[in-house]
């Protein structure tokens, strides 16, 4: 079904019929609302693309993450022109195209200059003016820091597009920017101001109110039904297991080494996931060896990637065990010798979702 028909004559949209090849570089992400991918039209090789596949949810989930698809796309038609923001391309019947958003995470770039929160800060006033609020600033990754060290703001998934500013809107647009100076606490608290503290430090009782009974129905439904949530605590697994499963693995003569990274389970709490550099084992070969060892993720590669002295680039290994694309992009981009090395073992990753772990990537 095509939600988006009476959407194509939208001033300064793309129609779906006049749009060219879309060639895939990369799947970015995937889960019970929809696949993202980057790329770019044949056409305009040198302009990245996010494409959002809607009709890639499961046909359980569908009609929710066309919901969510419809947010997404008001939010975006009313914040067309915006700095700061992904500009809304063109829509067909299995969901949209965004303009590409270059820059860092914000969990992962922890910014500690004025010049980042300002930024941040103008889009909220912006979106404010608007009558637009995100509503999902407590995950850190919806915003970016651009190699210029400016902020950039992500995903309008959950975003409301507001008619009138009442309560509703007031209280949302407030959560947007207590959110904001919560992140602005964790990578620099040394740039708060007392209102600040003051703001962070209390909760609005409507907030206080979610957490005590909408926020438990939210985390049943998506940590028991659909199987996702935003991210648990690490524990210490790679303490506990990991010299074990290394020193079992590696007592096989055909694998080379062992890297084992961390990452966010869909429902609750982290798990393994194994990079065994071997030529000659499989997935199914090598969990025989592990002798009952729980490890939730095995990916054979012909050769991880090292440093001159012989170590492995577990920093490398992590984002795309954590399925962190867009700052491996980046990581290529300076050292682009290790593209030939690197590009395979992201391209057979295991792990699609983009849940943070919490302990290991700041809160």
């Amino acid at each position: 079904m095509d939600y988006f028909n009476h959407d194509r004559m939208t001033t300064g949209l793309k129609n779906a019929e006049d749009l060219a090849e879309f060639s895939v570089t990369a799947v970015l992400k995937r889960d019970v609302f929809s696949e993202t991918r980057m790329g770019f039209f044949i056409d305009d090789p040198h302009t990245r693309l996010i494409r959002r596949i809607v009709t890639a949810a499961p046909w359980w989930s569908r009609p929710l993450a066309w919901c969510l698809a419809r947010r997404e796309i008001r939010g975006l038609k009313k914040v067309r022109g915006l700095a700061g923001v992904p500009q809304l391309i063109a829509l067909d019947k299995h969901g949209l195209y965004r303009s590409w958003t270059e820059g860092t995470p914000l969990h992962l770039a922890r910014p500690d200059q004025a010049e980042f929160y300002h930024s941040a800060h103008r889009i909220l006033r912006d979106l404010r003016r608007l009558g637009v609020t995100h509503n999902d600033l407590a995950k850190p990754q919806n915003w970016l820091m651009t190699p210029q060290g400016r902020a950039e703001l992500i995903d309008f998934q959950l975003a409301s597009v507001h008619k009138r500013r009442g309560g509703l809107y007031r209280y949302f647009a407030y959560e947007d920017f207590r959110h904001l100076i919560k992140q602005k606490r964790s990578f620099a608290p040394h740039l708060m101001t007392a209102t600040e503290w003051r703001i962070v430090n209390n909760r609005s009782w409507p907030s206080r109110l979610w957490l005590a009974t909408g926020k438990k129905v939210y985390n049943f439904f998506t940590r028991s039904l659909f199987n996702w949530s935003d991210g648990e605590g690490t524990g210490d697994r790679l303490q506990l297991q990991g010299p074990s499963i290394t020193r079992q693995l590696q007592a096989d003569d055909d694998i080379r080494a062992v890297a084992l990274s961390l990452y966010s389970l869909p429902a609750k709490g982290v798990g393994l996931y194994a990079f065994v550099e071997t030529d000659t084992h499989d997935e199914k070969s090598i969990r025989k060896l592990l002798k009952g060892q729980k490890v939730e993720l095995i990916q054979p590669v012909s050769t991880l990637p090292r440093r001159k002295d012989g170590t492995v680039r577990a920093d490398i290994l992590q984002l795309i065990a954590m399925n962190q694309m867009t700052e491996l992009d980046t990581v290529l981009t300076h050292e682009p010798e290790l593209g030939p090395l690197i590009t395979p073992i992201a391209e057979n990753r295991l792990n699609f979702t983009d849940r943070r772990i919490t302990a290991t990537e700041g809160k």
